[in-house]
């Protein structure tokens, strides 16, 4: 990548492609994860597990367990029952939304596989699990309540008392009636959203401690500021007297978006036994626990009229919530609802969603949370509209794609997008990717028969993203708000230290952080360190999830750094005997106009800190901090197109060319963002093609281990063409938009409008997901009977 082709200045930093600070330590292993850290006299928790989905608890007897060598103690549920409160959900997305009650160990009734009934403590962890076996508990079993729409029914088993609806919500935009009464096209599809188990590369791990009167949690989280203040209430624990830090996180794409059980237990018990406690969790463990993404039934009709032009959508979903609302449960499915209408333009929407308890593992946040749902569900539903009028997919998308020259516009949802060019990116995306002539291709493999057919899957995507307008979150009836925090600290010596209040499991802040501060302070890019994931040193923030650190938390870190300029400015008028208007900054150094006379920034430091001579009201320092709350969402856009070829007698699937061209406005670091598409494009191609989290009929999860939950590897992959066309934002002085989410938000319906391109000459119109070579052999033998 040149610096022309970043649109980068010379002797800028926002632009260039840094390789990252934080990879020597990260990748050679000389870092603090979690499980690395150990305290003296750290004792070790496992917990005992519910084999059974549904059931009541009728006796626990741990007494066996505390005679096993090197045990220090066992509980059961009921002796946590007055002190571990219940795990928070902090989005009530309705007045009338159910929240039950969700102890962290569970005291009378177990309502999923894996959720915790005991805990035994012992000097290491293998004696701990070994006393659980002496553990005994009897159950009283209760019906699993498993499929979505049964569950509803009047008949069914209950998972909690108040029933299995937990909320219904809709909205309605134009004349929804109007729109599809006499439409001369009418979709209607039904698609399954699979449920999906997050795979960190790194499992959790909890370690607490505490000296009497206060408490230091380290964990594997991506939200220790939040987890801070809900420790504090669910425990109760006054929350100056907890200190949480996140040490180097190894992934989490919303998985580590949570208050977990775990979590609260552990600082339970180090209160309780006066004493470092440490978990981690095995990989078995963590596909059990780990709050699982997805899981949805997509019921979508569009009407549209004979030349392509939409008239109106309506979406009817289902959303399996699982046995608990967890930390924005119901929220998630919610994020898409002003998102199924995408980059289109239409008459009416209708959206409607009904979260229902089942007795599994509950839902929460997985990378893009909301959006990827909705984006499948409208792109599916696009390359229907093109079959049934015999139109190409992207000349359809185009009849009804927002123009460039109508930004911002207003959707039928209610979103204001502020910027974009969907025209622009298509263009190239199809010039890469050799549109035309795979297109060709495909008609000459269709015309001769051949058994291995091409596919052709086309996504046109755009996301809300920077989750963080608070204004708007408050009306989403969101508990918290969605600015970020930031500090920078000018040291004596001229070098700087960046505060932030995001934190990173992966995504490169310590880089592209020192970037913003070197430009925006004009020192060199290794004179800045960046500190994170600790809330004794970096007080405040709202954390890292929906795609908000760079547009919330970036934007703080430039905030800070001008007020750390405008502060530098006044002294050096005072040093250099001018006026502040006077001076003009370049390079790092306040210049008086029209002389050689200068100071830097960094010689203002050490003058600060010397505090010979300050001006009238000045401090011994030039450090600042801000916070930054934007005033809307922002909107990455782009086109991903994937080309297939599917064996018809044997149902496999090979991905052979992929092209995705985003707009994700001004870019700080390119080789960052493409390693954050690179990502995104897998795991949205393990969606599609490879994972599934599969349940028997008693409610056992049968994809514990990865022998059984299949991620793609590398070798499963081709090579992912890349490139970008640059919309910069309006919500935003950096103009940046976010990237995180982007690829698994586009690449899904990518894939599997391929596959139903190839297919779709034999009459198939859908393949649910994951299109395993099994699923796709069915399809096949189904239409060939």
């Amino acid at each position: 990548m040149t610096i022309q082709e970043t649109g980068q200045e010379a002797g800028q930093e926002v632009g260039r492609p840094r390789k990252r600070k934080e990879d020597a330590r990260l990748l050679t292993g000389r870092t603090r994860w979690t499980d690395n850290l150990s305290r003296p006299g750290v004792l070790h928790v496992m917990f005992l597990r519910s084999p059974m989905a549904h059931a009541r608890i009728t006796r626990v007897d741990v007494s066996g367990a505390r005679e096993f060598p090197g045990v220090v103690a066992a509980f059961s549920g009921e002796d946590f029952a007055a002190e571990q409160g219940s795990l928070p959900c902090a989005w009530p997305v309705t007045e009338d939304v159910v929240i039950p009650d969700h102890p962290p160990m569970a005291v009378s009734e177990v309502r999923y596989v894996g959720e915790a009934v005991a805990c035994v403590i012992a000097t290491d962890r293998y004696r701990a699990a070994d006393a659980l076996e002496a553990i005994e508990i009897d159950y009283e079993p209760l019906p699993a309540v498993l499929d979505m729409n049964e569950a509803l029914t009047a008949d069914s088993p209950k998972v909690h008392e108040a029933g299995n609806q937990a909320f219904t919500f809709t909205m309605t935009s134009g004349d929804i009636e109007a729109a599809f009464t006499d439409a001369p096209v009418l979709i209607d599809r039904t698609y399954r959203q699979q449920r999906l188990i997050p795979c960190a590369m790194e499992p959790r791990a909890v370690l607490a401690d505490t000296d009497g009167d206060t408490f230091t949690m380290w964990t594997s989280t991506q939200i220790p500021h939040v987890l801070r203040v809900m420790l504090a209430v669910v425990t109760g624990i006054p929350e100056h007297q907890i200190r949480v830090v996140a040490p180097d996180v190894g992934g989490g794409f919303g998985s580590k978006l949570q208050v977990t059980a775990e979590e609260v237990l552990c600082l339970l018990l180090a209160r309780k036994l006066g004493k470092p406690v440490k978990w981690a969790e095995s990989r078995s463990e963590g596909n059990l626990t780990v709050h699982h993404g997805r899981d949805q039934i997509q019921h979508i009709r569009l009407a549209a009229d004979a030349d392509g032009r939409i008239r109106g959508l309506q979406v009817n979903l289902l959303a399996d919530m699982g046995a608990y609302l967890m930390l924005v449960t119901p929220g998630i499915p919610l994020l898409g609802a002003q998102m199924f209408n995408a980059i289109y333009k239409m008459d009416a929407y209708e959206f409607g969603c009904t979260g229902v308890f089942t007795t599994k593992m509950p839902t929460d946040a997985y990378r893009g949370a909301g959006r990827p749902e909705a984006t499948f569900a409208i792109e599916r539903v696009m390359d229907e509209l093109a079959a049934e009028l015999r139109m190409d997919p992207v000349e359809v998308r185009r009849r009804n794609w927002i123009k460039h020259e109508e930004f911002p516009y207003t959707t039928i949802s209610g979103l204001t997008y502020d910027s974009g060019n969907y025209e622009a990116a298509t263009d190239k995306a199809t010039a890469m990717f050799g549109y035309d002539k795979l297109r060709a291709e495909q008609a000459d493999r269709r015309d001769r028969g051949d058994p291995v057919q091409l596919g052709i899957g086309v996504s046109t995507y755009t996301e809300m993203c920077g989750l963080a307008p608070s204004r708007m979150l408050g009306e989403a009836n969101y508990a918290a708000g969605g600015w970020e925090h930031a500090s920078v600290r000018m040291l004596p010596t001229g070098k700087v230290e960046v505060i932030t209040g995001t934190s990173p499991h992966g995504q490169g802040h310590v880089t592209s952080w020192s970037q913003i501060a070197a430009d925006a302070l004009g020192v060199p890019f290794e004179d800045v360190a960046v500190i994170h994931g600790d809330t004794a040193i970096a007080h405040k923030g709202m954390d890292t999830y929906g795609s908000r650190s760079l547009v919330i938390g970036g934007v703080a870190v430039l905030k800070a750094c001008e007020k750390v300029r405008d502060k530098a400015r006044k002294l050096a008028a005072h040093v250099l005997e001018c006026s502040p208007d006077d001076l003009e900054f370049e390079a790092g150094a306040f210049k008086v106009r029209g002389t050689d006379t200068q100071k830097t920034i960094q010689e203002l430091a050490f003058a600060a800190f010397t505090a010979h001579s300050l001006p009238e009201g000045g401090e011994a320092r030039l450090d600042s901090d801000a916070t930054f709350d934007p005033d809307n969402y922002s909107f990455p856009h782009g086109t991903h197109l994937c080309a297939v070829e599917v064996d018809t007698e044997t149902g496999m699937v090979k991905i052979r060319s992929y092209v995705a061209v985003d707009d994700i406005g001004k870019v700080v670091n390119p080789l960052i963002v493409e390693g954050q598409v690179h990502g995104g494009i897998a795991q949205g191609i393990g969606q599609a093609l490879f994972e599934e989290a599969v349940y028997d009929a008693d409610g056992n999860l049968l994809t514990t281990t990865l022998a059984d939950y299949l991620l793609p590897s590398a070798a499963d992959l081709p090579m992912f063409g890349l490139d970008r066309t640059e919309s910069p934002a309006t919500s935003n002085p950096l103009g940046v938009k976010g990237v995180g989410e982007a690829g698994t938000i586009a690449s899904t319906p990518a894939v599997v409008n391929a596959v139903v391109d190839a297919l779709r000459r034999f009459g198939i119109h859908d393949i649910e997901m994951p299109c395993t070579p099994e699923r796709v052999w069915r399809a096949l033998e189904g239409v060939r009977q």
